[in-house]
């Protein structure tokens, strides 16, 4: 008798389950919900953040189990309340039987989450998590990459770009080797100038076409009165910068001229001309040049020519 009742009890509760499970009710009461996020979603996009915020609370009290509404409510308050989004966004995560996508969303609002109140070593440990669930997500990656930059961790900031190439399939050695100019610059900094110019020499070889390399290493080279190595370092870097190349004009101008070799300036702008014949500021440098030289007509002339090319 007592199996009877046991068995009795246990159809009840199957059917009192079922009953609720897919009762008409809840439908309605789902669609509802639905209906409400997509409002909300819509009130986002036009802007308005209270309606939006409104509509989110009315969801989440509806459905305690819509996710994304409890999603999109912490990212909505995260620039007035960035702790209570964190709470939000954290209480998701104990959340049983999520798909994954749900899950890389849930760890990459709370990324975002503490790099707003600059708890940057949670907000790291978040998009690793991500990567946990998905190796190849390149936000994550490119998130990891923009932190290491922030906090002047270069080596971080190198190999997580090394892995976003990899991700991409597009190698950039420039990526990487900016990494080693700026380990140069906090060298130099710490007036480290040997290792500054490992670090520039390192870059050269990475990528012999990222200019910033050659700048600062005829930086270097200057500073321990190498003339002729500075110079060949800020011609390569004005060679390969035809905007920002009149940085080092006047550096190129007095080491030559403290080399005795200030003849050679005239072939410098002939040769910055001929690779960028729009370059006004080294045809007004040539043009002082001619005219120190006495070679006045020639000078006017180059001016005129260019004057008249715009």
């Amino acid at each position: 008798m007592n199996l009877i009742y046991f068995f009795s009890f246990i159809t009840i509760v199957v059917s009192v389950f079922f009953i609720y499970r897919y009762s008409p009710f809840k439908v309605k009461k789902k669609q509802h919900s639905d209906a409400l996020f997509t409002e909300a979603l819509n009130a986002m996009v036009k802007g308005d953040r209270i309606k939006a915020i409104n509509l989110l609370r009315q969801v989440v009290k509806q459905d305690s189990d819509h996710i994304r509404a409890y999603l999109q409510l912490g990212n909505i308050i995260k620039d007035d309340n960035p702790l209570q989004a964190i709470k939000i966004h954290q209480s998701l995560t104990v959340r049983p039987n999520l798909p994954t996508d749900i899950k890389i969303d849930i760890h990459r609002a709370l990324a975002n989450d503490y790099y707003s109140v600059a708890q940057y070593k949670k907000a790291k440990e978040e998009a690793k998590q991500i990567l946990k669930f998905e190796k190849r997500n390149l936000w994550a990656v490119e998130f990891l990459i923009s932190l290491a930059e922030e906090n002047k961790e270069w080596d971080d900031a190198a190999s997580w770009t090394k892995q976003m190439h990899r991700i991409t399939g597009k190698k950039q050695n420039e990526d990487v080797a900016k990494f080693e100019v700026y380990k140069g610059l906090d060298c130099l900094k710490n007036s480290q100038i040997e290792e500054a110019k490992s670090f520039f020499n390192k870059a050269v070889k990475l990528a012999p076409e990222f200019s910033l390399s050659y700048h600062y290493l005829g930086d270097v080279y200057a500073k321990t009165r190498d003339l002729v190595k500075a110079v060949e370092n800020w011609e390569n870097f004005a060679g390969l910068e035809s905007e920002n190349g009149k940085e080092v004009y006047t550096k190129i101008e007095t080491a030559l001229f403290d080399l005795g070799r200030y003849s050679e300036v005239e072939n410098f702008y002939r040769k910055i001309i001929k690779m960028n014949p729009s370059n006004f500021e080294a045809i007004l440098r040539l043009a002082n040049v001619l005219e120190e030289k006495g070679e006045g007509v020639s000078a006017m002339n180059l001016l005129e020519d260019a004057i008249s090319s715009k």
